[in-house]
């Protein structure tokens, strides 16, 4: 039986002005395991996510990572985000940094690695993820797609026992989608503990071991990958009809 690497419970995220984001949602993840989430703009998914990673308190509820709590007040911050893993959909590098100092800068401040160790774990992940080639240049010189892939071996490099991924690919242009796409798909091959909230649905159809509908702060549906094809709650087949019809507008404006 897989050990469970992240266990959210009854989470609730209250914003300022009295919006309920999340309310009272749980859910936990298994070693190897990559789980979606889906649902509409504003459903809290990408809350959820930045409550599991610390970049917001959640108003209550507990975060589980193997076994130990982690939205504590005495929860070292900088260790979780070296344990927990995070993709932003705005990539997030520096662009003052090269690539290769990019990844090597959590690898000497947060793992204490001296220049030469992290330059080699760093040029490792880099080749994982196919931008060795690309060490020297600096992030206004690459592509969205290529900022992303060394977003995520920036998360890689430092070992995470679970990788967030919050909306990987809608900053991009759609050809520059599908390295990104591909570089996640083989990450979930190798067995890597993955939690994605994307609006990629065959994505999350085909790599996922499970997916998590939210809609309006609450978990609406959740289950295998195969709910994408039957979904069994109205508010699930709502969701997935309005998709469709999305795409055929666009298509039809392409046309």
């Amino acid at each position: 039986m897989p050990e469970k690497v992240l266990d959210v419970e009854d989470l609730h995220m209250i914003y300022a002005g009295g919006v309920h984001a999340v309310k009272g949602i749980s859910f936990e993840v298994k070693q190897g395991e990559s789980v979606a989430i889906i649902g509409s703009s504003g459903s809290g998914k990408s809350t959820v996510l930045r409550c599991i990673n610390r970049l917001i308190e959640p108003t209550d509820g507990k975060i589980f990572l193997k076994e130990e709590q982690v939205n504590t007040p005495h929860t070292d911050v900088n260790d979780l985000r070296s344990r927990i893993g995070m993709v932003f959909q705005s990539f997030e590098l520096f662009a003052h940094l090269r690539v290769l100092d990019n990844i090597t800068l959590g690898l000497r401040h947060v793992k204490g690695m001296g220049k030469m160790e992290a330059e080699e774990a760093a040029m490792s992940v880099l080749e994982r993820v196919d931008m060795l080639d690309r060490i020297d240049a600096y992030p206004g010189n690459l592509s969205g797609g290529q900022k992303q892939r060394v977003a995520i071996a920036r998360a890689l490099a430092m070992k995470p026992e679970v990788l967030l991924f919050d909306e990987p690919t809608s900053a991009l242009d759609p050809e520059l989608i599908g390295s990104v796409l591909e570089t996640i798909r083989g990450l979930a091959d190798e067995g890597m503990t993955m939690v994605v909230v994307t609006h990629e649905i065959g994505f999350a159809r085909d790599v996922a071991d499970r997916i998590i509908y939210m809609d309006q702060g609450v978990v609406a549906e959740e289950g295998p990958s195969s709910i994408i094809n039957n979904p069994r709650t109205e508010r699930l087949k709502k969701f997935l009809s309005s998709l469709h019809e999305d795409e055929v507008v666009e298509q039809n404006d392409v046309d």
